[in-house]
C-alpha cells in the first residue's frame, strides 16, 4: 500500500522537536460517532486510538464498525444490535522474561519445524512486532551476607543455565525484531520502566511517513502492568497469547469495563508506597475487579511520584485487574527526564499527549467509569500482607495476632525451638522466627524512596549498634544497577552491608521462589521441631510454598520494614509497641526512633538520584558481562534449531506434532474422571510451581534418572524449556491440597478405578493409557497469580480436557483456551458443594461437538459411584468467537500456524 485511506479524516501532521510525524486524532470522531472524549476514561482513549489507527493501516483487520462501536463507549452500555461485541487490539511490542521467554522461544523453534513439515517457509515464523527479553528470573540466592555474594551467585547462575542462555543467544540471531538483555542487568519491569518504554512510539507507515502513537505492550509476566504507572497501557498474558502477538495476531478484547479509583490527600508520616499498594490491593480485591481495567484519577495523583505510581500499577495482578493505569501528566515528563530519556522523546510525549487528549491535569473533569471508588491517602498506615495472600493486609500492630490466628492449629501452647549456631553465634530458632528477610522484586526495588528509606534505617540502626539475628537469611536484589549507584552515592551501601544486606543479584530472587537454601543448622532446627517460621520480603507474592518450602508464613512489606524485621528476628512482635532490639549500651531501641522521616528520604533522593546514573547504566544494557560474552554462539544457519535429545533443559515440545492443515472435529468429553479436586484461590504456583524441585517428586526422579545431580536440579522455572520435566512438575506444589487425598499435601491424588493413592503424574499416565479424559474441579479464583503458560500446558500434557470452577482469573482462563482446554464455570449461585460433587463421579460433557456460541451453557451428565445419573449445566467460558475458533483448532498457536501456512500458499 503506497497511500492510506485516512479513515474518518483522522490522520493529521504534527510538528515535534525531531521533525514532523503523522497522528490519528481522536477528536475527528466527535461529530461522526458522538464521541465525548473528555468524559471517556484514558484507558478507552488509548484502545480507541489503536483501533482508529489500525483501521487505516490494515482495514482487513480492524473495521470502521469496530471503531464506531468503541467510540460510543459509555459506562454500562451494551453493544447495539449488529455492533461488534469484541474488537482487535494490536500492541506495539512484546516483553518477555527468561522463565516464560524460554518456553516461548522453544515453541517458536518447534513451530518453524512444523511449518517445514507442512511445506511452508520456516522463516515465516518470526516476530512481526518488536520483542525484548530480559533475563532476570534465574539467579538464586545461594550465597548471602558476604561481599562476594553477587559474584558467586552469578557464576552459579551460568553453571546452571548456560544451555538455556545459549538458546536465547541463538534466538537473537535467528529471529528478527528480537533483543535480549543479559543476566545481571536488572528486573524486566524495572528495565522497561526506566529504559525500554517510550510512552509515545513512532514507526514508519506504509507510505514512508513516521506515525506517532501511544506505546502499548503485552508481556509474559503478570507484572507487566508496572509500566502503567508511566501511562503506558500493557498487561500480562500467557506465553501462548504473547507468541500469537509476536506472529502478528491481534488480541481480541470485549468492550472494556473500567473501574476508577479517585485518590485524594497525602500519605502521612511513616507510611510508604508499599503500604499504599497493600491498601489498594485489599480494597480492590474486596470490590472485585477481575477482568476489568482500573484507572487512577484525582488530585491525589499529584502527591505521588512516578515510582509510587509504578508500585501501585505493578500489583494489578494481586488485586485482579487487567491493568491499573495512571494517565500521562507533568510527573511523567519529569520522570522521563530523570531517567535520562532524550529531550526529543520528552518533547514528543508532551506534544502528542496534549494534542490527543491523553494528558492529565488536576483541573480535568473526572471521567465516567463503570464504577468509581475513592481512597484518602491520609488513611494509609504502615502494614504488611500475609501470611499467605497479598490481599490480606495487616496493620503493623496486628501482625502478632494475625500470625497466631493463621497458624492456631499448628502452634502448641508452649514455646518450642532449638538453639542453633551460625557463623559462630548461637541463638534460638523458634515458632515465629524470621528466617528470611529479603529486599527483592520489581514492586519495590524500582522505587528510590523506599530503597533509600531502607538504607537510612540501616544506617541509624548500625549507628545504635543494632545487629540482625544470625539465623536470618538477609539479601538485597536491586531491580536495576541504577539502585546500586544511588545507594553507593548516598553512603547507604555500607550500613546495609553491616546488617547483612549485601547485593546477591539483579533479578527476582526470593520473590519468584529463588531464595536458595537456609543455613543448614537453621533448616535442621525447623525440620526437627516442625517450626512455623516466617519470611519477610518486599515482594508482591506470598502464596503458600512459593517463597521457601520451610517458611510457612510469608509477609509482604516495604524495604525498610524488611530491615526492621531482620533486626527484630521475630514476626510475632508488635514493632509499634515493643523494642526492635538493644543498642550497644544495652538500652532498648524502638522502631520509631530509627525510622527515617519523609524529609530525610526526600532530601537524599534529590541529592543522589540523577539522570547521569540511568544514562550510564543503560548505555551498556545489552552488552552483558564476561560470562555472557563467553557463551558458545550457535549459528542460526537454516533458521532451524538443532534439538539435543539428551538435553534436560531444552526439548522439542509435542504441541505441533502431526499438525494438519485443518483441525479434527472437537468431540464431546465422555467418561471423564477427576484428576484432582481443589478449593478456592488455587494459584498458578500451585498448578505449576517455579521454585525448588524436591528429589522425591516426579520431576526430581526424572532428573535423577537422566543423570542430573540434586545440586544441579535448578528450579521448575528454569526447566520450562523441557516438557518432560514440567509435565511431571504440574500440580507439584508441596502445599497443594486435593480433596481426593485429604490426608496428604502436594503432588498426590486418588486413582479412582482402583482407589489407589499415587502421584498426580502417575495417575495421569494410567488414565491416558486407558483413554480416559480428565477434569479438574476447583473453587473460586482458579488460576490466580502469575501469567505462566505452563499452568495450562502442563494440565494438557497430563490429559486434562476441561476444568470446572466457580470463577477464573483472567490470564489463566485465557491460557486454558489457548491450549485447547475447556474452562467450564458453575452457573451463578451453584458450587461443587451445592451440587453435591465429590470428585469421584464420572462426567460426560455433551454438546461441545456442535455449534458453540460465546458463554454457552453445556450439559454435563454426572454418574456417581453407585451408577446413579443426574444432569447439571455449566457455562463454557469461551468468551468470544475468536476463542471458539482457538478452541476448535486445539489452541491459539495451532490456529496461527495454520493461517501462516495458508497465507504462504496464497490461500
Amino acid at each position: 500500500m503506497s497511500s492510506l485511506r485516512n479513515a474518518f479524516g483522522a490522520r493529521e501532521t504534527m510538528r515535534t522537536a525531531a521533525g514532523s510525524v503523522a497522528m490519528y486524532r481522536l477528536s475527528a470522531l466527535t461529530g461522526q460517532t458522538h464521541l465525548a472524549l473528555d468524559k471517556m476514561p484514558f484507558t478507552v482513549r488509548v484502545l480507541l486510538e489503536n483501533a482508529l489507527r489500525n483501521t487505516d493501516l490494515d482495514p482487513a483487520l480492524v473495521s470502521e464498525a469496530e471503531v464506531v462501536a468503541l467510540a460510543r463507549w459509555r459506562p454500562g452500555a451494551t453493544p447495539q444490535r449488529g455492533e461488534p461485541e469484541e474488537f482487535p487490539f494490536l500492541p506495539a511490542r512484546v516483553l518477555l522474561q527468561d522463565f516464560t521467554g524460554v518456553p516461548a522461544v522453544v515453541d517458536l523453534a518447534a513451530m518453524r519445524d512444523a511449518v517445514r513439515v507442512m511445506g511452508g517457509n520456516p522463516a515465516g515464523i518470526n516476530p512481526l512486532v518488536p520483542a525484548d527479553l530480559v533475563i532476570d528470573h534465574s539467579v538464586q540466592v545461594d550465597v548471602f551476607g558476604a561481599s562476594n555474594a553477587y559474584a558467586m551467585n552469578v557464576t552459579r547462575e551460568y553453571e546452571r543455565n548456560g544451555e538455556r542462555y545459549a538458546l536465547l543467544r541463538w534466538a537473537q540471531q535467528a529471529f528478527k525484531n528480537f533483543s535480549v538483555v543479559p543476566p545481571g542487568m536488572g528486573i524486566v519491569h524495572q528495565v522497561n520502566l526506566e529504559y525500554l518504554a517510550k510512552v509515545v512510539q513512532t514507526r514508519e507507515g506504509p507510505d514512508g511517513t513516521a506515525i506517532a502513537f501511544p506505546d502499548s505492550l503485552v508481556g509474559t509476566d503478570s507484572h507487566t502492568t508496572m509500566v502503567n504507572g508511566l501511562g503506558v497501557l500493557g498487561w500480562g498474558v500467557g506465553g501462548i497469547e504473547a507468541e500469537a502477538v509476536l506472529l502478528g495476531q491481534p488480541l481480541y478484547l470485549l468492550t472494556p469495563e473500567v473501574v476508577g479509583v479517585r485518590l485524594f490527600g497525602k500519605l502521612p508520616e511513616g507510611a510508604t508506597a508499599t503500604d499504599l499498594v497493600l491498601a489498594v490491593t485489599q480494597m480492590l480485591r474486596k470490590v472485585g475487579v477481575v477482568g476489568r481495567f482500573v484507572e487512577f484519577c484525582g488530585n491525589g495523583l499529584s502527591a505521588l511520584s512516578l515510582a509510587d505510581r509504578a508500585t501501585i500499577s505493578n500489583m494489578s495482578p494481586e488485586y485482579g485487574a487487567t491493568s491499573g493505569i495512571f494517565p500521562v501528566d507533568d510527573e511523567t515528563l519529569r520522570y522521563l527526564r530523570l531517567t535520562g530519556r532524550p529531550a526529543e522523546l520528552v518533547d514528543l510525549v508532551e506534544r502528542y499527549t496534549k494534542e490527543q487528549g491523553l494528558f492529565r491535569t488536576d483541573d480535568d473533569p473526572t471521567p465516567e467509569f463503570n464504577t468509581l471508588l475513592e481512597l484518602d491517602l491520609a488513611t494509609v498506615v504502615p502494614s504488611m500482607a500475609g501470611p499467605r495472600r497479598p490481599q490480606d493486609r495487616v496493620a503493623l500492630p496486628e501482625v502478632r495476632a494475625n500470625f497466631a490466628a493463621a497458624f492456631a492449629d499448628q502452634l502448641p501452647g508452649d514455646e518450642r525451638g532449638t538453639d542453633v549456631t551460625v557463623n559462630g553465634a548461637t541463638e534460638r530458632v523458634r515458632d515465629g522466627s524470621v528466617v528470611i528477610a529479603a529486599i527483592t522484586s520489581c514492586t519495590n526495588t524500582s522505587n528510590p524512596s523506599v530503597m533509600l528509606a531502607a538504607g537510612l534505617l540501616a544506617k541509624k540502626a548500625a549507628e545504635r549498634g543494632l545487629k540482625t539475628h544470625p539465623y536470618v537469611k538477609t539479601s538485597l536484589a536491586p531491580g536495576s544497577r541504577a539502585v546500586t549507584d544511588y545507594l553507593n552515592d548516598s553512603g547507604l551501601t555500607e550500613p546495609l552491608n553491616q546488617l547483612g544486606f549485601y547485593t546477591v543479584g539483579y533479578g527476582c530472587t526470593t520473590c519468584i521462589g529463588n531464595s536458595g537454601p537456609l543455613d543448614e543448622p537453621v533448616a535442621e532446627a525447623i525440620t526437627k521441631d516442625d517450626l512455623v517460621v516466617a519470611a519477610v520480603l518486599s515482594g508482591n507474592r506470598n502464596f503458600e510454598g512459593r517463597v521457601h518450602p520451610q517458611a510457612r508464613a510469608a509477609y509482604l512489606a516495604s524495604p525498610p520494614l524488611v530491615v526492621a524485621y531482620a533486626l527484630a528476628g521475630r514476626v510475632d512482635v508488635d514493632l509499634t509497641a515493643e523494642p526492635i532490639g538493644t543498642d550497644k549500651d544495652g538500652k532498648p531501641v524502638m522502631l520509631r526512633e530509627i525510622w527515617p522521616t519523609q524529609e530525610e528520604v526526600s532530601e537524599t533522593l534529590a541529592r543522589v538520584v540523577k539522570p547521569e546514573i540511568f544514562t550510564k547504566e543503560y548505555s551498556k544494557i545489552f552488552d552483558g558481562d564476561e560470562h555472557w560474552k563467553a557463551l558458545p554462539v550457535a549459528t542460526a544457519g537454516s533458521g532451524l534449531f538443532e534439538w539435543d535429545p539428551q538435553s534436560t533443559y531444552v526439548r522439542k515440545p509435542p504441541f505441533f506434532e502431526g499438525l494438519s492443515d485443518t483441525p479434527a472435529p472437537v468431540s464431546d468429553i465422555i467418561g471423564g474422571r477427576v484428576l484432582l479436586s481443589v478449593g478456592d484461590s488455587v494459584t498458578t504456583d500451585h498448578i505449576s510451581p517455579a521454585g525448588s524441585i524436591p528429589p522425591s517428586s516426579p520431576a526430581g526422579k526424572y532428573l535423577l534418572e537422566h543423570g542430573v545431580s540434586q545440586r544441579d536440579f535448578n528450579s521448575y522455572g528454569a526447566r520450562r524449556g523441557n516438557h518432560e520435566a514440567l509435565m511431571r512438575g504440574t500440580f507439584a506444589n508441596i502445599r497443594l491440597r486435593n480433596t481426593l487425598t485429604p490426608d496428604k499435601e502436594g503432588y498426590w491424588t486418588l486413582y479412582l478405578p482402583t482407589n489407589e493413592v499415587m502421584t498426580i503424574y502417575d495417575a495421569s499416565m494410567a488414565y491416558q493409557a486407558s483413554g480416559t479424559p480428565l477434569l479438574v474441579l476447583a473453587g473460586k479464583e482458579y488460576g490466580s497469580g502469575s501469567s505462566r503458560d505452563w499452568a495450562a500446558k502442563g494440565p494438557l500434557l497430563l490429559g486434562v480436557r476441561a476444568a470446572l470452577a466457580e470463577s477464573y482469573e483472567r490470564i489463566h482462563r485465557s491460557n486454558l483456551v489457548g491450549m485447547g482446554i475447556l474452562p467450564l464455570q458453575y452457573k451463578p449461585g451453584e458450587t461443587r458443594e451445592s451440587l453435591g460433587l465429590t470428585g469421584r463421579e464420572t462426567f460426560d460433557i455433551v454438546g461441545i461437538s456442535g455449534e458453540l456460541s460465546p458463554r454457552q451453557e453445556v450439559v454435563i451428565n454426572v454418574r456417581d459411584e453407585v451408577g446413579k445419573t443426574r444432569q447439571i449445566t455449566a457455562i463454557a467460558r469461551l468468551d468470544s468467537q475468536i476463542e471458539i475458533t482457538y478452541y476448535r483448532n486445539g489452541g491459539i498457536l495451532q490456529t496461527v500456524l495454520r493461517r501462516l501456512v495458508a497465507d504462504q500458499r496464497g490461500n
